[in-house]
């Protein structure tokens, strides 16, 4: 009997309890950016960061999810290494940067970045909440996703960091749930 397959945007939204399903895009330390093609089924280069700039942490997407943006819900997840584009976790939600994006043509947009521990990670086992990071790190990486935007032609402008609860909020309302 043939198998059939589902796209890596189509799988569930949750594991175990309130854990979501991530699909890495981007390793951490990649210069090179990539995103899942739902269209092709498979991972599809974006682009190539400049010299000496690389992804802070891994970055994926929430299967089954829209954002206000209309795209797959993105998450930065804490791992001990970095993961490889198209790998399945489980993560707990941490927190989230609730932020706009300004698009080339001039409009604003919500483009939020979920903050996700792998359920499996030890070196971050003990985060629970944004205020379990290190000091500056969120500073760090709201700067990082200012400059990625900046080199595409946009703006990005943080709104306000929300706990693991408003996290949780936008997956179940990205989600239908």
């Amino acid at each position: 009997m043939p198998q059939t397959t589902q796209p890596l945007s189509r799988l569930p939204t949750f594991g175990e309890g309130d854990h979501v399903h991530v699909v890495v895009e981007t390793p951490k330390g990649s210069p090179n950016k990539y995103a899942y093609a739902e269209a092709f089924g498979t991972f599809l280069f974006k682009m190539v960061l400049p010299e000496g700039t690389s992804f802070p942490y891994d970055f994926g997407m929430i299967p089954s999810t829209r954002g206000a943006d209309g795209d797959l819900l993105d998450i930065l997840i804490l791992l001990d290494a970095p993961a490889f584009p198209g790998c399945l976790l489980e993560a707990r939600l941490v927190g989230v940067i609730e932020a706009e994006q300004r698009e080339r043509d001039g409009t604003w947009e919500r483009n939020d970045r979920l903050i996700g521990v792998a359920v499996k990670a030890r070196t971050h086992a003990h985060i629970e909440a944004l205020s379990d990071l290190r000091p500056g790190m969120l500073d760090e990486v709201e700067a990082f996703f200012a400059h990625y935007n900046q080199l595409a032609g946009k703006d990005f402008k943080v709104l306000r960091r929300g706990n693991a609860e408003a996290a949780l909020a936008l997956v179940r309302k990205g989600n239908g749930a």
